[in-house]
Formats: structure tokens, sequence, C-alpha cells
């Protein structure tokens, strides 16, 4: 009986390593972004945690190793990820003001390091606990270890593909440290304590059973939270505010429209527009980057034959759900745009490059090799028109993507929208390889806030990029998600101060 608690306590713990690693993702992007240095902060939190918790554990077997206490490490490790839920929220508002990288590795620190430390205790403990005499050691810590990283790879594989976008996070990381709780009262009972045990598990196993037949957070339309969704690629929020609708995924918004009209309110959109006038007629589309649909329907609207390719089928869902987005809009292909563009030969006069993660243009989509093969798909004559985010019309980010199309495409324009000219804001670059002049004059702008406004005034303020010396982007040497850490930091700031509530939009 022993034997198989301790084999069974270390299945749990080895699981729930991988799991927390993987959950961490979740409980923090939605208010700082699923980035690189988060990313790294987790592995990097794991792996430091982990170390020392070896080395711990293995010091305190050495003096007094006895199943209570091993059981009682398992039981706060349980105890500390079950409050996790409650306590992202109040640290992730201290954090904030620390900027980026230091505030998601303090995150990730405070979190998860001291439950990640405890569970690195428990590989070395358990070999204590099971080995019996000297000549059997080795073979026990290779069992041992082995059924933990088993164990690990399965948790891995199930949290997510499946548990995170079926179960919800927050339930997710509470019914982990419930588990980790019952696995150590249990360790507890099998010690003929049944009375010590008996109490907290029933009180642990009613506190489970209320949460996990309980929304982890539900849509609630009256504060404005109209839908969230849990995909196997990000947390998507449909907000309402101030008559205006948001998509918003991992805490970046993606998407504005005016739900009694769904016209779209993010000016780039009608900045999109533009490219158009380089076409006497309605051609064929391709839009990378779904969104709301809100670039799709434009295009649809007007005669256009549009794809569109958006990997998170859960985006497409919600596009359609809630924000006006028809199937005879756009025919969608759920995949990664690049083995789209790689496996689909088929030819379009216009690609649309829309595509964001949560803080940053996916790397893979803007080096060079990547626009050699954009223009492999266009048709003679073809245009490429691409939404990025950046600090002011000339950011490092604007002006090395401009040097990165030249090697591809004969002409680069952009087409700024923000002002003044050193604030955040969107702008549109076109690239072809035929000259870039409008075939009609834009329509002239009724006010300041008219689509046509915007058009005239991206189209009156563009420029061309002075490539020389600017650093070409590659699949080998791609330092994006660097340079979008000011971007991501100035943007989240302004989507905190717009939805200062917590638990509306983050």
């Amino acid at each position: 009986m022993r034997s198989f608690y301790i084999y069974s306590a270390v299945i749990v713990c080895g699981a729930s390593v991988l799991a927390i690693e993987l959950l961490g993702t979740r409980v923090i992007a939605p208010f700082y972004g699923a980035s690189l240095y988060l990313w790294s902060a987790l592995i990097s939190v794991t792996l430091a945690a982990l170390s020392l918790g070896y080395a711990i554990g293995g010091r305190l077997a050495d003096r007094d190793a006895s199943l209570g206490r091993f059981c009682t490490i398992i039981g706060i490790a349980g105890l500390w990820i079950a409050v996790i839920p409650f306590l992202r929220l109040p640290v992730l508002g201290i954090t904030e003001a620390l900027g980026l990288r230091t505030a998601v590795l303090l995150t990730a620190t405070i979190l998860f390091f001291p439950p990640l430390a405890l569970l690195g205790m428990i590989s070395p403990y358990a070999i204590r606990l099971k080995a019996s005499s000297l000549d059997e050691v080795g073979r026990t810590a290779g069992n041992l270890y082995a059924i933990s990283t088993l164990a690990s790879v399965a948790a891995a594989i199930a949290t997510g593909f499946f548990l995170i976008p079926n179960m919800g996070v927050s339930r997710l990381v509470f019914f982990i440290g419930v588990i980790l709780m019952v696995t150590a009262l249990i360790g507890i009972a099998s010690q003929r304590r049944w009375r010590a045990a008996t109490v907290p598990l029933i009180l642990i196993a009613a506190f489970a059973l209320l949460l996990f037949f309980s929304p982890a957070q539900a849509a609630d339309p009256k504060i404005g939270l109209v839908a969230i969704e849990e995909s196997a690629y990000a947390e998507i929020r449909v907000v309402d505010r101030n008559d205006l609708r948001y998509m918003i995924i991992d805490g970046s918004t993606h998407t504005i429209v005016d739900p009694s009209t769904w016209q779209s309110h993010f000016p780039y959109v009608n900045v999109m527009e533009i490219a158009k006038g380089f076409f006497d007629k309605p051609e064929k589309m391709l839009l990378v980057g779904l969104g709301g649909g809100s670039v799709a329907k434009n295009f649809a609207r007007d005669g256009w034959n549009v794809d569109a390719v958006e990997i998170d089928p859960v985006v497409t869902k919600v596009a359609r759900a809630h924000f006006g987005f028809k199937p005879d809009d756009a025919e969608v292909y759920e995949m990664d745009a690049r083995q789209y563009l790689i496996t689909h030969e088929k030819k379009y006069n216009l690609i649309v490059m829309d595509a964001f993660g949560s803080s940053s243009i996916p790397f893979h989509l803007v080096t060079k090799e990547a626009f050699a093969l954009i223009k492999s798909r266009l048709a003679p004559g073809g245009v490429l028109a691409m939404n990025v985010e950046a600090i002011g019309w000339r950011d490092v980010l604007i002006t090395s993507l401009a040097a990165t199309a030249n090697q591809e495409f004969k002409n680069v324009i952009v087409l700024p929208i923000a002002e003044p000219p050193d604030q955040i804001g969107n702008l549109v670059l076109l690239m072809s390889d035929k000259p870039l002049v409008l075939k009609q004059e834009l329509p002239a702008p009724t006010d300041r806030f008219s689509p046509e406004y915007d058009q005239t005034h991206a189209w009156d303020n563009r420029f061309q990029v002075d490539t020389t010396g600017i650093q070409i982007l590659t699949d080998e040497l791609n330092p994006v998600d660097v340079w979008a850490e000011r971007i991501n930091l100035v943007a989240r700031k302004d989507l905190h101060k717009y939805f200062p509530e917590k638990g509306i939009a983050w």
C-alpha cells in the first residue's frame, strides 16, 4: 500500500508540474500577452523552482524522511496552486508598473515558484522513502523519475489539447490544487490517521464540486462581458463598451465594431479599402487573420471573392456569433497562414496580412522567405497589404518590414494612420511589383471621423522608407518579438485605462 501510494503521488505531482507550466501562460497572457518573454519567464521560473526543490527535497529526505512530511509537502503545494486564481489579479495589478520583462518575470515567480519548488522536492523525497537498501537506489530513482516524466508528458498533451479549451483556466488550476491536496490527505489517512484526514477531505471535495459545476468566469452582459471563450491558442473575450463591441484576444484588441450596423471603428480597416483602388474591378483576395471579419465583410460587400486563413477556429466561431460575420462573406481555412501558402497554389490579386498574436506579429509571416512565398501566390500585378501596429510612423519595426519587403517587391509604400506621428497606432504597408497608383481619386471626407478621412489622411501622408542599412528579417534572424515589447506595453496600458474594471477585458 505504501509503495503504491508513493508511485501514485509521484505521478500526480509530475503531471501537475507540466500542467501548471502550460496554464501559467493562460493565467498571465490576458494581461501581458503570450509573448516570447512570457514563455521565457515561465520556463526559467519552472526550471529554477524545480532545481531548488530537488536540492532541498534531497536534504530533507536525508535528515528524517517520513510519509507524513512527504504528504505535507504535497498538500502545501496543492493549497498554493488552488489559490492562484484568487491571487492572479492582485499580483498583476502590483507588477504592472515595472515594465513588461520585469513584470512578467516577477508575476511568474510570485504565482508559480513556491508550488513548483515544493513539487520539485517530491521525487528525491520519494526515492528516500521507497529505496530499502543502497543496492536498489539507482533502480528506484530511475523508475520514479521515469513515471514522473511520463506523467508530465501525458499532462502536457491533455492540458493543451483537451482540458484548457473545454474546462477553463481558473477552474483547471484550482482543480489541480484540489487533486494535490486530496492526494496528500489520502497519504495521511493511509497511516491510520483517518480522523485527522476525514474532515479536510470532505471540505475539499465539497469545495471542488462546487467550483467544478460552476462557471470559472461566465459572460455577464450587464457589466459588458458578452462572451468569453478559451481556445487552444488564446483567451477570447467579447466586450461591449460605449455602444461599441470589442474582440479582445489575450488582452489585445483585434476588432472594434458598432453592433447595430457592424461597421468597423478601427481606422486601419478603412485604410485597407484603399487597396481596392489599384484594380479596375473586384478580384480575388486572401485575408490572413480573420479577427472579427471586418476586412472580409468590407471587401465581400463590394463583390470581391474572399478567402480567409484563420489559425484559431474559436475566433471564427466568435466572429460569426458576435460580429456579424457570415459564411458567404469569405471561405475560411482554419490553419497556419504560412502552411496554407505552402500547400495551396491558388493565385490572388490582393493579399491582406492582418495576422497578430496577442503581443506581436507572428515572426514567421514577416521574413524575406515569407514575403517570397506570399509573392509566389500573387497574380501578375498583385498587391500585398499589411496592417502593423507601431509607436510612430518610422518605428524600427516599420522600417525593417519595409526593407525586408523591398527584397521581393519593387514598390513599397507606408500609409500612416496615427496622429501625432510619434504616437502608437496602426500603419498599412502596400507592396507590389507594379506602380502603386490609384485608378481613381479617393472620395472626399465628410468629417474628421469619417472612413473617407482615414483614407485620405493615410494616402496623403504616404511615404517610402530609405532602406539603406536597415536590418532585413529572415527565418534565421528575426527580432520582431523584441521590438514588439515597447508596442505591446504601451497598447496594454491604454487598454487597461480604457477598461479599468478587472475581469472584463483582462
